[in-house]
């Protein structure tokens, strides 16, 4: 029977609020699911006991015994680092036995938005490259588990799998530096103020290490070759003393190389360049692309063992957050 002062019939919201979980937790423990804990189970039957909550046939319909569906978010699909990162989700999510519905956003901060809105009904959790704020984001998840790719999160609930950045930088620069260069600009195309974490670490570390640093040396372009090149031109153009440069990203660092050679100048004995991703593209580019190489595939791997450790509350989202640690792959760019 239901609550004292309700009208109409029970909901799955209903449900999830009186056991104070999410509505995937729900669905799972009424069709009696796998990534769920016994207690958590009885409490959410002896919810539905006390509300009389049945399922809808046509709800029903949709739930296939035992399949977890994962919401997966990504920036761009034309941009060859997401691929890697999906085929890691993807492989992971086939070795359980899990689906994986893919949402690319264009980098829009509304379409990634709405893309949350219809995976929260549709997932049982979501990972993605996400820009909008932590707040924003947990209200338009609608309570499904949320891993956050390559970024931290402020919100105990929200999961996520970190780039160390930091690291990758000053691995980098170090190198620069080795080779002689001691005026180093960036390219950064950090598209949300929360991925803007290189640009952070380029200044840090520059004068960690001694460096004259001039934000004036930071020029912002698109995450595309042809972004990099004109990036570049620029800043050459305003800047010709600069003896190198860090990339954002390695479709930026290709459009640096091609920008400065077509320039006049020899890379890397005029102007060095090193990039940021370690893409197959990167080597057969001339000369070939120093970068630091991000394992792309165990992002999407880590995304889903920690889906893995939430959904089964081994964990919550704050305590387990992996990080994949750049390394230094030197060619001869820089």
């Amino acid at each position: 029977m239901n609550t004292p002062g309700r009208r109409g019939r029970a909901t799955i919201e209903d449900v999830a609020r009186l056991a104070g979980v999410s509505r995937q937790t729900v669905s799972r423990a009424v069709n009696d699911m796998a990534e769920i804990t016994p207690s958590t189970k009885q409490r959410v039957l002896e919810a539905v006991r006390t509300l009389g909550y049945r399922p809808s046939r046509f709800a029903r319909g949709l739930v296939k015994q035992d399949t977890t569906t994962i919401g997966l978010i990504i920036s761009d699909l034309v941009n060859p680092f997401f691929p890697e990162v999906c085929a890691g989700v993807l492989a992971a999510a086939e070795h359980r036995g899990w689906h994986v519905v893919v949402c690319d956003t264009q980098y829009s901060l509304e379409r990634e938005l709405t893309a949350l809105e219809v995976l929260s009904h549709q997932a049982d959790a979501i990972v993605g490259y996400l820009g909008n704020t932590d707040d924003e984001l947990e209200r338009h998840a609608g309570g499904v588990p949320l891993v956050l790719l390559e970024r931290p999160s402020t919100s105990p609930r929200l999961g996520s799998v970190r780039i160390d950045i930091e690291g990758g930088v000053l691995a980098g620069m170090r190198h620069l530096v080795s080779s002689g260069h001691n005026r180093i600009g960036m390219l950064d195309g950090a598209p949300y103020p929360s991925q803007s974490g290189r640009r952070q670490h380029y200044l840090s570390v520059s004068q960690e290490l001694g460096l004259a640093v001039d934000e004036g040396w930071i020029f912002d372009c698109d995450q595309s070759v042809a972004g990099g090149a004109a990036a570049m031109e620029a800043l050459l153009g305003a800047h010709p003393d600069l003896t190198a440069v860090f990339a954002f990203n390695d479709l930026i660092a290709v459009g640096a190389v091609q920008a400065a050679r077509g320039l006049g100048r020899e890379v890397p004995s005029d102007c060095a360049v090193i990039g940021f991703d370690g893409l197959q593209l990167g080597e057969l580019v001339d000369p070939p692309l120093t970068t630091l190489h991000i394992d792309k595939r165990r992002i999407g791997e880590l995304a889903v063992e920690q889906v893995g450790l939430i959904l089964a509350e081994q964990t919550s989202a704050a305590t387990h957050w992996p990080v994949v640690r750049p390394k230094l792959v030197i060619r001869r760019s820089a």
